[in-house]
């Protein structure tokens, strides 16, 4: 009887040690990885800092204008504008810099993933289609960027811009707006974890 090798698939939710397998990837470009995260920290308050800006560009226009008093909004003009540039202009720059460090961890991952599969015995490759693991390898690795990516510029600044917008909240409108935030995410969160799992049972069974 063919003996039955264990997949990815076997083990359904991701575990933490994946995660932790990509942190050498990224102590490797500490300092890419460091520019990339102040990049992303300078875009989010650029763009919490936009409707502040903007609301006192309104707040200007109210009386009468007089030379001196246009001068006013015609500044927090630019400054909407300037941060609005730098907005976008600082999340190209953060993807420059993180692309060396995911393209560098898809091509040794790749190479690790290649020299494994040489190192099994001859009954693994007797018992299963090893020309179709070719499909799996180039999958996978274009998973490892999407999984840095996201481990990097998904969580940590939705967590950065949801403990900000809390703040704000919390100082000037008091801890029912904040509680209304928090409680929002908290079900969020549940919900697409929970939605997500039931999906992934499919997806492994399409696989």
């Amino acid at each position: 009887m063919p003996r039955r090798h264990n997949t990815v698939y076997d083990n359904a939710p991701v575990k933490w040690h994946v995660l932790k397998q990509l942190r050498p990837y990224l102590l490797e470009f500490k300092r890419r990885v460091v520019l990339a995260l102040l990049c992303l920290v300078a875009a989010k308050l650029a763009s919490i800092g936009l409707p502040y800006v903007l609301k006192y560009t309104v707040d200007s226009l109210n009386g009468d204008l007089t030379t001196l008093a246009l001068a006013v909004p015609i500044s927090l003009i630019v400054a909407y504008g300037t941060l609005r540039l730098l907005n976008v202009l600082l999340g190209e720059v953060r993807d420059t810099l993180f692309g060396r460090v995911t393209e560098r961890a898809m091509r040794r991952i790749g190479l690790n993933v290649f020299k494994h599969l040489h190192n099994l015995d001859l009954g693994f490759h007797l018992d299963r289609r090893t020309g179709g693991l070719s499909r799996d390898i180039e999958r996978g690795t274009s998973g490892i960027s999407f999984l840095m990516r996201f481990m990097v510029f998904n969580i940590v600044p939705t967590l950065l811009e949801i403990g900000l917008v809390v703040g704000l909240l919390l100082f000037q409108f008091g801890w029912s707006f904040a509680f209304i935030i928090i409680s929002s995410v908290i079900c969020y969160v549940a919900f697409s974890m929970k939605a997500t799992d039931w999906r992934t049972r499919f997806v492994q069974q399409m696989n």
